[in-house]
């Protein structure tokens, strides 16, 4: 697969096909190979472009922890070497914490968000009890200066994505989760399809509601009896929605 330098670090990704882009943003600890089999089944009628998000896959870590806005700023320098313009986007997940912060800085034709990651859960009393001992165990082990101490106790905290993380991932993890797009939602006024598994439990039903309800141009659809990764289970029923969304700029010209 080639690869293109974004912000000094090699970025890996696959583009194919000719027509209205399509550009495919997979997921937190995720990569190209979760994304491909839908890109190619629209290379016919589109120019298809999918990567790996940098820390990702085959692309070099970021130089520096990031914020959900950096891997937005650092998409738009991809998208402008690769002649990427006014986009229709297909996210999943952290995909689409990424695509509404590219989104309300830069032209995007339409959107198909599923399982889509944005908004901070609220936190019960035993979650912030939770944690406070968490930091202040942290805080005890870092006294000692005991490093194997404090990793163990990194290890089992957190989410399986966060013990997965090391270095400066692990740091970028923490900026992405706390981030909120609840405020960029408004903004979003391209015609866009919400997609989530009815027993999704990374990112609820709730949430797919909710950002239905707060942007102008946006519908749900609800994969009965399937979890975060419904697109990837449901894949034939995925493509079929898409074409059917995707029927007005097919074959276009870019």
């Amino acid at each position: 697969m080639p690869k293109i330098e974004i912000r000094n670090r090699m970025v890996n990704y696959v583009q194919k096909g000719v027509g209205i882009d399509i550009l495919f943003l997979h997921g937190w600890g995720q990569n190209i190979e979760m994304m491909l089999p839908i890109a190619e089944h629209f290379e016919k009628d589109f120019r298809v472009t999918v990567l790996d998000f940098q820390g990702h896959g085959e692309s070099e870590e970021p130089e520096t922890s990031w914020s959900v806005q950096d891997f937005a700023d650092a998409l738009h320098e991809f998208c402008e070497k690769l002649k990427v313009e006014n986009p229709i986007i297909v996210g999943h997940s952290f995909g689409c914490r990424v695509a509404f912060h590219y989104a309300k800085d830069h032209p995007v034709r339409k959107m198909v968000l599923t399982g889509a990651a944005g908004l901070k859960p609220k936190r019960g009393l035993d979650w912030y009890a939770k944690t406070y001992t968490y930091k202040m165990g942290k805080k005890l082990i870092q006294l000692t200066g005991n490093k194997e101490l404090e990793e163990k106790l990194k290890r089992n905290s957190g989410s399986s994505d966060y013990r997965n993380a090391t270095g400066i991932m692990r740091e970028t993890f923490v900026k992405v989760v706390n981030d909120d797009v609840r405020d960029l939602l408004p903004e979003m006024t391209m015609p866009t399809l919400l997609i989530f598994g009815e027993n999704d439990t990374a990112t609820p039903v709730e949430d797919g509601k909710f950002m239905e309800k707060q942007m102008k141009d946006a519908a749900l659809i609800i994969f009965e009896q399937d979890d975060h990764y419904a697109y990837w289970h449901q894949s034939v029923r995925f493509n079929r929605i898409l074409d059917a969304f995707f029927e007005k700029e097919r074959g276009e010209k870019a």
